[in-house]
């Protein structure tokens, strides 16, 4: 199988209480799993396509038949969302950026406080599924939302640095329908070195 599901970068349960255990056992032993499983299927037998990273297939969905791109869309857009998520958050983060990244985020938005409004905003106003996304583009910083599990690669609107997964999966045990809260808590495990070296990637 070209495609394998990476282990989380700390314990199931390092970012309690602001995520829960039960949720990210879920949510990356099974959400994630599929996702990678689907792909994996729907690119069966294509040796060209089964050779390319999920980051190539994302960036040029064109080039996959039309009877499978839907399916690589959705999960090939799922296991590199979920795979950048985890790698964004860690135990003992939160607070603010600093350096390049906080001049960059000044710069954009007045203020890493407005900063966080916009993009919660951007999470809570996502009608059903998708994702809310800090990206960089000609060197500056924008706020984005994709449905389901599209990304910004697939319509080159930027490069991605920071991502938030606001489907129900990811908070609903703990947060049940109140996203906004979920958001608010999110922001004490975000990983603000994760994201600046993707930024001055």
């Amino acid at each position: 199988m070209p495609h394998t599901l990476p282990p989380l970068p700390y314990d199931k349960a390092a970012l309690e209480p602001y995520i829960d255990a039960t949720t990210m056992e879920i949510h990356h032993g099974r959400h994630h799993n599929a996702y990678v499983t689907n792909l994996n299927n729907a690119l069966a037998g294509n040796a060209a396509l089964e050779a390319l990273s999920v980051e190539a297939l994302c960036k040029d969905l064109s080039a996959v038949p039309e009877n499978i791109r839907t399916a690589v869309r959705n999960n090939g857009g799922g296991h590199w969302n979920h795979t950048f998520f985890w790698n964004i958050m860690a135990p003992n983060a939160g607070g603010a950026p600093s350096g390049a990244l906080a001049d960059a985020v000044s710069a954009a938005f007045g203020s890493f406080d407005a900063f966080k409004e916009a993009f919660a905003k951007a999470g809570v106003g996502r009608f059903g599924s998708g994702w809310a996304w800090l990206v960089k583009k000609d060197g500056k910083l924008a706020i984005t939302s994709t449905p389901n599990q599209d990304n910004p690669l697939m319509d080159n609107s930027g490069t991605p640095i920071l991502g938030l997964d606001v489907w129900e999966h990811a908070y609903y045990l703990k947060y049940q329908n109140k996203r906004p809260d979920y958001i608010a808590a999110w922001w004490n495990v975000v990983n603000w070195a994760a994201v600046a070296d993707k930024f001055a990637a």
